[in-house]
Formats: structure tokens, C-alpha cells, sequence
């Protein structure tokens, strides 16, 4: 199943994806999709509804992030082999974590806009999983209980904020618009193995990041796991997961980072894609 919210910023209604592909509207059944909405039990009255009995919303409708503004919006860096190799890294002990500021969330396709003065801004592709119930030092073994689906992330990075400006990592990753989500949330059952999923991104049509699930050094269990011995997760809470090699910063001879007119796509197998404009502030 795959659930979403459309309309303009601050007003966004509930809907899910049919078959097709076409938006249905979901609100004669939900008022919105919020915590509650990801209780297993409300998931699971949602899929018995056929989606083809619903009103379809126009195709051009804008596309919100599936899940209102996380409470806990928690990321965890360097989580891929090969992304760790590329940037001259030793591999983590245990999960490395960090918090997202809550204005960076975003639609899947909001716009990117370029902090003023920023020369380094950089694109990370990001499997995302959304909390369903409350989670609070849960074993590895159960974790999956607690979460309701997953959805693609792009985890904007300001290298330079991020690593010259003293300090954690959270200057370079709290921008306004650095945390685009969606455009849905897909629920367990329509992801067969989120430890095997395909990730990409591209700018301006060329392929910059290409990589799979299956590369990373702790898997969703792990991470919901462990994360939940350190922040009380909730409903709704976003857990990006980390990102696969091919980011500007990795690139050879020399990085390369986002100019304002470009086109940026970022995809996950089964997840569906965003598309940004890159804009400056």
C-alpha cells in the first residue's frame, strides 16, 4: 500500500496510490495521515479499502511529504561499505547518529534551495523508515513491529557547514528544504526485503549515486534496534538510513556539488522517485 498526502504546503489531504498509478483521495475515510494513521491496526483497515472506489485527485496535484513533520527526524551517517571507502573512513563500531532539523523536511518535489554562501552543497539518496508504534529499547529481533513502511529520503548535505564550521555535522544538514521525503510511504508488505533494494540519484540527468540496501553496515532491525535504546521513537519518526557511495563530495579528481537550475532525481526500488528544482536562497 502506498499512502500520501497531496495539496498546497500546510493544507495537505490524505490519499493512496492505486494500481494505475493515478492519486485517490482518502479523506472520506481519514481526516489526515498523522500518528495515528500508522497504528498497525488502522494500516490494516486502510488496505481492505479498494483504491479504485476512491475519487481521483488530477495528476498535476502537488505531492506532500506521506507523514506530517517527524517528531524525532534521526540519521545515520556513513552506514554503507562502499560509501565509507569512498570517503577515506573507517567503518563505524556501532551507528552513527545524528538529528535533522525539522524545518529542513520537505515535499518530494519542493525545491532545493542553496544556503547563501554555500559552495558544497551535496545530494544523498536514503532509504527512510517510518515509525508505526511506539519504540523504547526494542531487540533486534522484533523491531519490524514497530515500523509502518518505508520512503525515499534525500539527506541534502552542506559539506563545508558540515565539516569546517566547527562542532557536530548539524549545521551542514538542518538547511531549509534538506530533508525532502516521499512521495510515499509503502507499507511492509509492499517491500519484500528492504535489504535488498536498489537506490539512485541523478543531476541533470547524469547518474551520480547507484547502490543497494544490501551494502549496508547496519540493517533497518539493527538500526531501529539501537536507535531506540538512545531516542523514544514515535509514531511517525523518520529513520534515514544512510547512503550508498556516488555522493559530490566522493567524486574524482575533484567533488562535485549542486548549482541552482539543475534538475536532481533521487529513487528507490519499489519506493518511487523525487524530482528537485536547485534554487538559491
Amino acid at each position: 500500500m502506498k499512502l500520501l498526502r497531496y495539496g498546497p504546503i500546510g493544507s495537505e489531504r490524505p490519499g493512496i496510490l492505486d494500481r494505475s498509478g493515478t492519486i485517490r483521495d482518502l479523506s472520506g475515510h481519514i481526516a489526515a495521515i498523522n500518528s495515528d494513521t500508522l497504528a498497525p491496526e488502522n494500516l490494516r483497515r486502510l488496505a481492505a479499502i479498494n483504491p479504485e472506489t476512491l475519487p481521483a485527485v488530477p495528476a498535476d496535484t502537488r505531492i506532500g511529504a506521506p507523514v506530517p513533520r517527524p517528531v524525532n527526524f534521526v540519521c545515520i551517517g556513513l552506514n554503507y561499505v562502499d560509501h565509507a571507502a569512498e570517503t577515506n573512513l573507517p567503518i563505524p563500531k556501532e551507528p552513527i547518529i545524528f538529528l535533522k532539523a525539522g524545518s529542513a523536511y520537505s515535499g518530494p518535489n519542493d525545491d532545493v534551495i542553496i544556503p547563501r554562501g554555500s559552495a558544497s552543497t551535496d545530494w544523498e539518496v536514503e532509504l527512510a523508515i517510518v515509525i508505526g508504534s511506539p519504540a523504547s529499547y526494542v531487540s533486534d529481533s522484533a523491531a519490524l513491529d514497530y515500523v509502518a513502511g518505508y520512503c525515499v529520503v534525500n539527506d541534502i548535505s552542506e559539506r563545508d557547514y558540515q565539516m569546517n564550521r566547527g562542532g557536530t555535522w548539524d549545521k551542514g544538514k538542518g538547511c531549509p528544504s534538506f530533508g525532502p521525503i516521499g512521495p510515499y510511504l509503502v507499507t511492509q508488505d509492499d517491500v519484500p526485503d528492504p535489504q535488498n533494494l536498489e537506490l539512485w540519484c541523478d543531476v541533470d540527468d547524469v547518474r551520480m549515486q547507484s547502490g543497494n540496501t544490501r551494502t549496508m553496515i547496519f540493517g533497518v532491525s539493527a538500526l531501529v534496534s539501537y536507535v531506540s535504546h538512545f531516542i523514544r521513537l514515535l509514531p511517525g519518526d523518520i529513520i534515514a538510513t544512510g547512503t550508498p557511495p556516488g555522493v559530490g563530495l566522493g567524486k574524482k579528481p575533484s567533488p562535485i556539488y549542486l548549482r541552482p537550475g539543475q534538475i536532481m532525481r533521487a529513487g528507490i526500488q519499489c519506493l518511487g522517485e523525487q524530482r528537485q528544482g536547485i534554487i538559491a536562497a
